[in-house]
């Protein structure tokens, strides 16, 4: 064998050689996991279905954007979204900023966005401050009940309940407890009656006149009689399950809050397919099998936005028939505010306007993510 030919061997082989070793190199490159995209997809979709049932719906293309769809339009419908939204309440806090100093009252110039943080903050304050003297008041209680029992073990011990002044979430807490208890009664009253409104046409012509007379009456107007007669009929004792201006707030709620679920309920029962009502008749069900089985589920949408309306109006009413009745809510705050007349109480007032907005919303949103869970089955 020459030279020559030995040279273009060993270089042929070096080749071969350098060959497979670059199909090597390109066998071992990572393959993307199909699978692990395919999670995150599916994982993205629950997100977005989660934040379409609860209303926040601004955070989707958030949502997108982090999966990597489509990065650009998801920028545009961010800015649309939420940019526009901000923008605009930064606009109206800067306006009201501006104009609040310029408008003077009996109480003083109007707070503006800092004075009412500056109030929000001396709230919470206060609330600690009286979770403390309740701690050291329970304390004390424990201590001299104590030493009773060390002098004589046969001592009748008594507790006593902490009786200092309600702070603002507690005032909180009692307005939703007062308002749920009216829309709860009001749900139990209205649901029967729509339901026999919108299969009796007789029964719905007989209780048409008194549902357009009494659903434009105002809680002011209730609120009187309603004082009256629970005055006559319930005795508040020391040891009452509730108090007469809680339950003057709670029925006040429910007569003023039970007309659009009633109608809107009488709406969806009428206006069901009549061959789903054909079905039960060959089926041969009975009249409460219809109900449950055909007529509510069927209705459930519209029963929904009924209950979503007469919540909303029950938890307006609330405000006005606390303050009438006293019972310590977010209304009889506002009243003692107005009542007080310091230099704080515009500023205390106007946090409570802003907590009742912000409770409102949230209220709306539970109702809403309840109409579409009911209303579509498993949106998750």
């Amino acid at each position: 064998m020459s030279v020559n030919t030995a040279v273009k061997e060993g270089s042929m082989e070096n080749k071969a050689t350098g060959i497979e070793d670059a199909k090597s190199q390109v066998n071992t490159k990572p393959v993307p996991d199909k699978n692990s995209a395919k999670e995150g997809v599916k994982v993205s979709l629950r997100i977005n279905n989660f934040l379409e049932l609860i209303g926040f719906t601004w955070f989707i293309p958030i949502v997108k954007l982090l999966a990597g769809e489509n990065p650009a339009e998801q920028f545009k419908e961010i800015l649309k979204i939420i940019g526009v939204p901000v923008l605009a309440m930064l606009i109206f806090i800067g306006f009201w900023g501006w104009g609040a100093s310029k408008i003077h009252t009996s109480l003083g110039a109007i707070p503006g966005p800092v004075a009412v943080w500056q109030e929000t903050k001396s709230l919470a304050a206060d609330h600690y401050k009286e979770k403390d003297k309740e701690v050291a008041f329970y304390q004390r209680q424990e201590l001299r009940n104590a030493k009773k029992l060390e002098k004589n073990p046969d001592a009748v011990i008594k507790i006593r309940g902490y009786t200092g002044k309600a702070t603002y979430p507690q005032q909180i807490i009692t307005s939703l407890w007062t308002v749920f208890a009216g829309f709860i009664l009001a749900s139990v009253v209205a649901i029967p009656l729509g339901v026999v409104c919108g299969l009796s046409p007789s029964f719905n012509a007989a209780i048409n006149p008194i549902i357009q007379i009494f659903k434009p009456v105002s809680p002011l107007a209730w609120l009187p009689i309603v004082t009256l007669i629970v005055s006559a009929l319930y005795t508040a004792d020391g040891d009452a399950s509730f108090s007469k201006s809680f339950l003057v707030s709670a029925i006040t709620v429910t007569l003023c809050s039970l007309w659009p679920t009633l109608i809107n309920t009488a709406v969806g029962v009428a206006t069901i397919d009549k061959d789903l009502m054909n079905v039960s008749k060959v089926l041969q069900l009975g009249w409460w099998k219809t109900v449950t089985k055909i007529v509510l589920p069927s209705s459930l949408p519209m029963i929904f936005t009924g209950l979503r309306l007469s919540l909303g109006v029950g938890w307006m009413v609330l405000i006005a028939a606390e303050m009438l009745a006293q019972n310590p809510g977010l209304g009889k705050f506002v009243w003692d505010e107005f009542q007080n007349g310091s230099q704080h109480s515009l500023g205390k007032i106007m946090v409570a306007v802003f907590t009742i907005g912000i409770i409102g919303f949230m209220l709306d949103r539970i109702m809403l993510t309840l109409q579409k869970y009911f209303s579509y089955g498993d949106a998750m």
